[in-house]
């Protein structure tokens, strides 16, 4: 590892959920940030001052010679479109919309100078449902939706750009992050949803039947983990997780409490593609990256409710402050 990131990042939805925790930790840090979003997804917070925004898509021309004018050492991509669901109901058209994309970018930021590209891979898709968990980077993906593939597909193709243009390279596979700024408005995120339904008085709905687990881990824990990554020489695959499995059901359960609501859980069909159990080891990344998980899961649900509960919610106009 390096003693620190680098001086000069862009990042790829850092105006979204997780992009916008990570840059707040890069300007601490003193770094210069350029952020390309196409404005799908904002968090609803102002960029902080003096980060430079462009609103494109990261693989079109426009973010292209946005990365060429600012040449940063580092790319850190976060960019995504849509989700399991969205993926799973026209499987082309998200692999369009996202591996497509992310290919381009990961050559436009080669040719840009970078030598380090750190992309968000998802380890809750990518295993597939595993026998034991939880899962090491040394098993071999076997995903059972479109979204994972699609996730697995990004990982070969960064690794296929690092060696052709002799870059660092290293896909994250993150567990099921969560936390405050997530849309609770959409189809993914169990603890947005939930919060944002208690919050306004709504029964919080469970698929299937609650038993299903995930690997629950706080952003900005995972921010953490961007920034040590960034700072990072190693290339390959890391897992960014707690090793944890815990019931979707029990989650809901959990944040029921936290609001205090008294309101009955409404069940529904489990979704198709769904993973049944979710569980990474994240032990390489302590060892490749320095990165523990600090925030237990009932601290972090109750900041995250505490927050929904400080702000309108939903997805906002995004906010361009440079």
């Amino acid at each position: 590892m390096t003693d620190g990131p680098p001086r000069r990042v862009a990042v790829t939805g850092g105006a979204g959920f997780i992009g916008s925790h990570t840059v707040d930790l890069l300007v601490g840090d003193g770094c210069r940030v350029l952020v390309i979003d196409d404005g799908s997804h904002p968090c609803g917070e102002p960029l902080p001052s003096g980060v430079e925004l462009v609103e494109a898509d990261c693989g079109s021309e426009r973010a292209a010679r946005a990365l060429c004018q600012f040449r940063p050492e580092a790319v850190l991509h976060l960019a995504a479109k849509g989700g399991v669901e969205r993926a799973r109901r026209d499987p082309s058209d998200h692999a369009r919309a996202t591996v497509a994309s992310s290919v381009a970018l990961f050559h436009h930021a080669a040719r840009s100078g970078a030598r380090r590209v750190v992309t968000a891979s998802s380890g809750g898709t990518v295993y597939g449902d595993r026998a034991r968990l939880p899962a090491a980077e040394r098993a071999r993906p076997a995903p059972v939706s479109a979204y994972g593939a699609a996730k697995a597909a990004e990982e070969l193709y960064l690794a296929a750009a690092a060696r052709e243009h002799g870059l660092s390279a290293l896909s994250l596979r993150y567990a099921n992050v969560y936390g405050p700024r997530q849309d609770g408005t959409g189809e993914a995120g169990v603890v947005a949803i939930t919060c944002t339904r208690l919050r306004d008085g709504a029964a919080p709905r469970v698929f299937g039947d609650g038993a299903q687990t995930r690997d629950f881990v706080y952003v900005g824990d995972v921010a953490r983990a961007n920034v040590a990554a960034l700072a990072a020489t190693r290339s390959g695959v890391v897992n960014i997780g707690t090793g944890r499995e815990t019931a979707v059901g029990h989650v809901v359960a959990l944040l029921r409490t936290i609001s205090g609501s008294r309101v009955d859980v409404e069940l529904a069909p489990r979704r198709a593609s769904e993973v049944r159990r979710v569980c990474v080891d994240p032990r390489r990344a302590a060892a490749w990256l320095g990165w523990r998980p600090e925030v237990d899961l009932e601290r972090g649900l109750e900041l995250t409710f505490a927050s929904f509960c400080s702000h309108e919610g939903g997805a906002t106009e995004m906010v361009v402050t440079a």
